[in-house]
């Protein structure tokens, strides 16, 4: 990584933290261009050389934590992606407490950043974060269930539209619902009878949808 390169990553990443802090103070409206360089430790000109606005530091703290949020899913799971083609349909349904869990204890532990976020025109910003998910692991996993191509678009924004709708509803009351039971009424949503049956592959699937 070249010197301008990593300073880069440094000072946007000094900036995520600091929006974190504060948003843990005060809602994002109210946030300024001074309070984020004082808590970042840097000045207004390194700030605008990044940013435009602050909007955009909340759209790339967003995506910072993204990252991490997906750093907390175990070393077993993020195998699955490695053995797209040969594991079991059972361990392609994303829609499970094992993958569900770690990511709403995220939402719950950084509740002011989702609120911000959601807070915006356009909601959460998942398409930059989901397009590779999208060509590395969803499509595929979607062939494996036999989704014609022309429909895995419509299928993976159904299922990122319904979790975001559950999302916002639990942040509007300031995560209360135990964990267990918003996890629960996921898959109650999204998966009738909270198991696999929604995506199986069927026979019975029309021509155009697939084989």
């Amino acid at each position: 990584m070249q010197r301008s390169e990593s300073r880069y990553r440094s000072t946007a990443e000094k900036m995520d933290r600091a929006l974190l802090r504060l948003l843990e103070k005060k809602d994002f409206m109210y946030i300024t261009v001074k309070e984020l360089c004082a808590a970042a430790g840097v000045n207004r000109s390194t700030f605008y050389l990044h940013y435009e606005t602050v909007g955009d530091l909340l759209a790339e703290c967003a995506a910072y934590c993204n990252r991490l949020c997906f750093e907390r899913y175990s070393r077993e799971y993020a195998d699955v992606a490695g053995r797209l083609a040969t594991a079991e349909l059972e361990e392609l349904v994303f829609i499970s407490p094992a993958y569900l869990r770690p990511y709403f204890e995220f939402v719950r532990e950084n509740r002011p950043l989702f609120r911000a976020v959601l807070s915006r025109r356009g909601g959460l910003d998942t398409q930059s974060t989901f397009d590779a998910l999208f060509k590395k692991v969803f499509s595929p996993v979607l062939d494996r269930f036999r989704f014609a191509e022309k429909d895995k678009p419509y299928v993976i924004s159904f299922y990122i539209a319904g979790l975001m709708a559950i999302v916002a509803q639990w942040l509007r009351g300031d995560c209360n619902m135990p964990i267990d039971d918003v996890i629960a009424l996921t898959m109650q949503c999204i998966l009738p009878g909270g198991t696999a049956q929604g995506l199986r592959p069927l026979a019975a699937r029309p021509a155009q949808y697939g084989a």
